[in-house]
């Protein structure tokens, strides 16, 4: 089979490899991969060497998002059989409840982070506790964004903010995370207010349900917000930029909202006015996408609600160069390597 490999960080250092199919060891199963889907934090473990950590072996398969087909499992395995659909789980072993985890080094880490192996590859070996089942209603390529950018944003907006009708709900950019932001929020009947550079985005966010789009480089977003809703303010906001730009999401949010930190996009230290925090009683959660418990009842909306993610677009698996270069330039949704 053939996957895709490195040995230092960079993506010159990218190179596509054959290796032997391997055979599933009890407990795990052996899945055909159909579709990986990239994000962000993939290009930057590629480009960066982002947690990368090269295993004893030596080579790192990047990539943590996939969808595809179980064709064998090893022994005691009860939770799948041959022929079932499937996605990953990226942080493999966090269940459910807060996860796994310590003071010094946090929350649990991902597949494709050199701590546990990725998915760029014809075939992949997983945990059967790594993997849940596909919704019924999406394709590979649709089910494969789900697992880092379709959960950050369920979790975010139902599993920790309940948003329901009646609020209003602000997301940044028109990158995954946001768009299943937008898509979820406008579901549950929310008023959603998308920032974005790009007026041919924002138009593309206005016919999926966006009430409202901000071009951040013309208007002021946050008094943007504040005209919206008469001074109210944001209920939830999607911060997938992070950094200084907190404090404008401080700013915006109205008295008592709520604020998903996501997003590393302008860098890790953070910042903001402690008054405005205090005075608003406004609650910030970091956000490591979710658990596998978040990701089965992300699964069951997809088809209760007929969700459609949005795909920019396809590359083959000996194109992932040309993907990376489309997702670091920037797209509206995801894109995805079709491996099979």
């Amino acid at each position: 089979m053939k996957q895709w490999t490195m040995r230092a960080a960079g993506r010159a250092n990218l190179e596509l490899t054959e290796v032997p199919i391997p055979d599933p060891a009890p407990g795990q199963i052996l899945v055909k991969v159909s579709a990986v889907a990239l994000n962000y934090r993939d290009r930057l473990a590629i480009d960066e060497g982002l947690t990368m950590v090269f295993p004893s072996n030596g080579v790192f398969v990047p990539g943590s998002d996939m969808a595809g087909e179980v064709i064998a499992a090893g022994g005691g395995v009860d939770q799948f059989a041959p022929g079932d659909r499937v996605i990953s789980t990226c942080l493999p072993g966090w269940i459910d409840g807060p996860g796994p985890g310590n003071a010094r080094f946090g929350g649990p880490e991902a597949l494709g982070s050199g701590h546990l192996p990725g998915v760029l590859a014809e075939y992949v070996v997983l945990d059967q506790e790594w993997a849940v089942r596909a919704p019924h209603n999406l394709t590979d390529t649709e089910a494969s964004t789900l697992p880092m950018a379709g959960l950050s944003a369920w979790t975010a907006l139902v599993e920790q903010g309940r948003v329901h009708a009646g609020q209003t709900v602000v997301v940044h950019g028109t990158g995954g995370v946001a768009l299943f932001g937008l898509q979820l929020a406008v579901a549950h009947g929310a008023e959603v207010m998308v920032i974005s550079r790009d007026d041919a985005k924002l138009a593309q966010a206005r016919e999926l349900g966006a009430a409202h789009q901000i071009n951040r480089t013309t208007r002021d977003w946050v008094e943007a917000v504040y005209e919206a809703t008469e001074d109210r303010g944001a209920d939830h906001i999607l911060d997938t930029i992070g950094a200084h730009h907190l404090a404008h999401s401080i700013e915006a949010a109205a008295v008592g909202g709520h604020i998903s930190l996501i997003g590393i996009l302008e860098g890790y230290e953070i910042s903001g006015h402690v008054a405005h925090l205090a005075r608003k009683k406004l609650r910030i959660d970091g956000l490591q996408v979710g658990h596998r418990t978040a990701l089965e009842g992300l699964v069951r909306a997809a088809d209760h609600l007929r969700l459609r993610p949005v795909v920019a677009a396809e590359y083959g698996l000996t194109d992932l160069p040309a993907a990376l270069a489309h997702l670091e330039h920037g797209a509206f949704g995801k894109i995805v390597i079709a491996v099979a």
